[in-house]
C-alpha cells in the first residue's frame, strides 16, 4: 500500500521518522513516501494532495497529510485540540486522510466523491499526527466500521485562492493558482509580473522552455490533473531558464499574490 505523507515537520525532521514508524505499526505493509512543505502552508499541502491524488496512482493509494496551524480559533485551546481529521475519496480512487485546515482540501473538494469527518477526537496530544491520527487513518484504510463520522459540508472548505504561489519546487520554479485556460496571452507576449517587492518581465508561452537561456517564462507547467467532470486543469508556472525564479523574485512566500500586466 502506497502512502504519501505530506507534512510541514521540516526537511529531514525527526517527526517524519516518528510518524512513519507509527503508520507502519498499524499498517505493516505500508510503503511511505515523504513530501515536506513549508511550515503552516496549507496551500502547498493542498496543492501536493491534488497533484498526487488526482493523477494516476497505484490501487489502494492513500495520502496522509498534516499541516495543522491551529488557526481556526484564536482563544486558548484545551487538551491541544486543533482542526479535525477529515477523509476524502477522490474520483481516481485515491483516499485522502488529513487535517482540514486552511486550503488543505481546497484543490480536491470538487473532485471528491465522498467527504467525511474521521471518527477521532480533535484533541488529546500536541503531536496528534503521531499519537492519534495514524490509528484512525489505518482504521479508515482497512474499512473498519465506525471509522468515519458525518459528512462534511463542502461550503466549509474554502475555494482555491486566485493568483497565488501554491508551491515552490527544488529548482525554484513557482507553481501558481493561475489556470492555464484563464491566462489567455498569445505565445511570445511580454508581460510584467509583480510579486512581493519585485516586478520582472516574462515571456508568456505554451511551454516553459520556449524562452532563451536566462529569460523568465510564464507558461503552463508540469502540474495539473483531471477534475471529477473529466476536464483537465493545468496551472501556470514562473520558470527562469538556467536560473532560479524564486531567488530572482526575492524568495517570496507561498501564498504571495501575483499581479500580471502588459
Amino acid at each position: 500500500m502506497l502512502i504519501h505523507l505530506v507534512a510541514d515537520y521540516g526537511y529531514g525532521d525527526l517527526a517524519f521518522a516518528e510518524v512513519v514508524q507509527r503508520i507502519k505499526t498499524h499498517l505493516p505493509d505500508a510503503e511511505t513516501v515523504l513530501t515536506p512543505v513549508p511550515a503552516f502552508s496549507t496551500l502547498a499541502a493542498g496543492f501536493c494532495v491534488a497533484q498526487l491524488g488526482l493523477n494516476q496512482a497505484p490501487a489502494g493509494t492513500i495520502i496522509y497529510h498534516n499541516v495543522a496551524p491551529r488557526q481556526d480559533a484564536e482563544e486558548a485551546r484545551a487538551d491541544n485540540a486543533g482542526e479535525r481529521l477529515a477523509f476524502a475519496r477522490l474520483s481516481t480512487g485515491v483516499r485522502v486522510i488529513g487535517v482540514n485546515a486552511g486550503e488543505a482540501f481546497s484543490f480536491v473538494r470538487d473532485a471528491a466523491e465522498e467527504l467525511r469527518w474521521a471518527a477521532v477526537p480533535a484533541g488529546g496530544s500536541q503531536f496528534r499526527s503521531r499519537d492519534l491520527f495514524p490509528k484512525a487513518a489505518a482504521a479508515i484504510a482497512l474499512g473498519q466500521p465506525d471509522a468515519l463520522a458525518e459528512e462534511i459540508e463542502r461550503t466549509a472548505i474554502p475555494d482555491v485562492p486566485a493568483n497565488r504561489i501554491a508551491y515552490i519546487d527544488g529548482y525554484g520554479n513557482l507553481k501558481t493558482t493561475i489556470r492555464a485556460a484563464e491566462a489567455a496571452f498569445a505565445g511570445g507576449t511580454r508581460v510584467r509580473i509583480s510579486l512581493g517587492e519585485k516586478e520582472l518581465e516574462a515571456t508568456a508561452s505554451d511551454g516553459t522552455f520556449a524562452v532563451e537561456q536566462g529569460q523568465l517564462s510564464f507558461a503552463p507547467g508540469s502540474s495539473g490533473w483531471k477534475n471529477g467532470d473529466g476536464n483537465e486543469t493545468r496551472w501556470m508556472e514562473l520558470f527562469l531558464r538556467g536560473g532560479n525564479a524564486w531567488e530572482e523574485f526575492g524568495r517570496p512566500a507561498i501564498g504571495s499574490l501575483i499581479k500580471i500586466s502588459r
